[in-house]
């Protein structure tokens, strides 16, 4: 006990260590409370975030602010009137047209799985067999009655992604161009003796500002390597498959797995055990080999020093306490979490030291 009371009094006897954890609080409260009705103003700091490099390398070369902020914010809008009014038809066609074709999946892979007791009788019986199928045709009736739900619900989705369509791009422009004023105002409600928490903050930035320009390259070069690839064998849907395996990467080691799944029954509904089905789990397998082993080192070489344990803890925690958001945004908590320990430590061995 004496141990604890000693720690707490240290602890509380260090102002800007209250500082820093009133703050983190008070985000954490901000998210839990009302992230659900900030989702676009959360969107629009990130890709301000993004864009704000692009900016500062300008400004660098003696190029105005407000000139810079014109051209960025410029080619990033025509890039999301690119993406709305020709990607997305086609990934909408494409998973309307596989969606359609998941009955005749299912019947591929019930003729599979009816194979396997032939094959392999000391390892599968026909009384094991049918109840994966029975458990299978359950869970494809689960998933028809949700599909049916999200459609039912599908006008108040495109509603608020006009909304989105509207706010994102106001929002992210008023970011960059008064992003002063923005910061002035926000600094003025802060308290004075805040040097631990902007120190954390400026190692947050610079590993944070790193990795999300990162992902956003190594999803553009993934997902573009893995489209030509997929149309370059002939496989269907390469539109689709192909943004699944760039939005992938967002979910390090697991993203990789879990969409390794749509591309080889894809494949083997198409082609069936050949050497096409052979070649494109191949393709896919070396695509994925060079994103961890080349891409992923040159893009991240001075963002994120985590280890890959860390990062998996932290996918699998952060998920399941806020599901896809917490997933999306694992990796920046991780890097907010090391920063905040290693603060911690430093401002402990130098009060100790003291």
């Amino acid at each position: 006990m004496n141990i604890i009371n000693d720690w707490f009094k240290r602890f509380l006897s260090d102002r800007q260590m209250i500082i820093l954890t009133v703050l983190l609080l008070t985000g954490l409260l901000a998210v839990l409370f009302a992230g659900r009705y900030l989702t676009p103003v959360i969107a629009s700091l990130i890709v301000a975030y993004l864009l704000e490099g692009i900016i500062h390398n300008m400004q660098r070369l003696n190029i105005p602010r407000m000139v810079a902020v014109s051209a960025v914010f410029t080619l990033f809008f025509m890039l999301m009137l690119a993406l709305l009014l020709l990607l997305m038809p086609l990934l909408v066609r494409q998973a309307t047209q596989l969606l359609q074709e998941v009955p005749q999946m299912l019947i591929e892979g019930q003729r599979l799985v009816l194979t396997l007791p032939e094959k392999y009788p000391t390892i599968f019986s026909e009384i094991d067999i049918e109840n994966y199928l029975n458990q299978i045709r359950r869970e494809a009736v689960n998933l028809t009655d949700a599909m049916l739900r999200q459609t039912l619900s599908s006008v108040i989705g495109i509603i608020t992604l006009v909304v989105y369509i509207v706010l994102v791009p106001l929002l992210v422009f008023f970011f960059l161009k008064d992003k002063t004023v923005i910061l002035e105002w926000a600094r003025s409600y802060l308290p004075k003796e805040r040097g631990l928490a902007s120190g954390v903050w400026k190692e947050v930035d610079a590993q944070l500002g790193n990795f999300i320009r990162g992902k956003f390259w190594e999803i553009l070069l993934v997902g573009s390597a893995s489209y030509v690839t997929f149309v370059f064998m002939g496989l269907n849907f390469a539109v689709l498959l192909g943004f699944l395996v760039g939005v992938s990467v967002l979910v390090p080691y697991l993203g990789a797995v879990v969409v390794t799944f749509p591309v080889a029954l894809v494949a083997y509904v198409q082609f069936g055990w050949s050497s096409d089905l052979a070649w494109i789990i191949i393709a896919y397998g070396i695509i994925q080999l060079l994103d961890g082993n080349v891409l992923v080192p040159i893009l991240f070489s001075e963002a994120v020093n985590l280890h890959p344990i860390a990062i998996i803890v932290a996918v699998l925690f952060f998920g399941g306490v806020w599901g896809f958001w917490g997933v999306f945004f694992a990796i920046p908590l991780a890097i907010l979490l090391q920063s905040v320990l290693k603060a911690w430590t430093r401002q402990t061995e130098q009060k100790l030291a003291g």
